[in-house]
């Protein structure tokens, strides 16, 4: 794990995340390792518990939650081992990782309000956009003022950026 002060650029192996991110993948880790694998060893104990394991039900969902689990435990162990901490290395009035941003589409009054983070992190509902996605890749370097092109399913948009901090 690295924080970075500018805009680092990873690798197709490395993650960019926030500390908060990073803390919050840490922390459901640990939940899993812990708390969650002593629940379904329990789970799997009293299914075993209840005799013929070829047509327990019981048995077979305790198992199948074990492997997902387990899945996810491995996910989350290759995503912290690959993981680069990115401070919000904002530069004034320039878009970079953790910039929030306001943008006006061309022929457009509205305003559309971002926040530039890593991919592990992206959720359009809260407005938190990858910088790896395409618009957040065609905001990173921009300033205020800034007009930029980026490519679209339904063609090319044209945009202002109006508000940067």
């Amino acid at each position: 794990m690295r924080a970075h002060d500018t805009l680092f650029m990873p690798d197709a192996q490395h993650t960019v995340v926030s500390q908060e991110k990073f803390d919050e993948m840490i922390q459901e880790l640990e939940h899993l390792k812990t708390v969650r694998r002593t629940e379904i060893a329990k789970n799997l104990e009293y299914a075993r518990s209840l005799g013929d394991l070829s047509e327990n039900a019981e048995y077979q969902e305790a198992r199948d939650l074990q492997a997902a689990t387990e899945e996810r435990i491995k996910k989350l162990e290759e995503l912290v081992k690959y993981t680069t901490i990115v401070a919000d290395g904002k530069k004034k009035n320039e878009v970079g990782f953790g910039s929030k941003v306001s943008i006006r589409k061309e022929g457009s009054l509205d305003l559309h309000d971002y926040v530039i983070v890593g991919s592990e992190e992206a959720d359009m509902r809260m407005k938190k956009l990858s910088h790896v996605s395409p618009l957040g890749a065609a905001l990173m370097g921009k300033k205020k003022g800034d007009v930029f092109t980026f490519a679209t399913p339904n063609g090319k948009q044209t945009y202002t950026i109006e508000k940067v901090a």
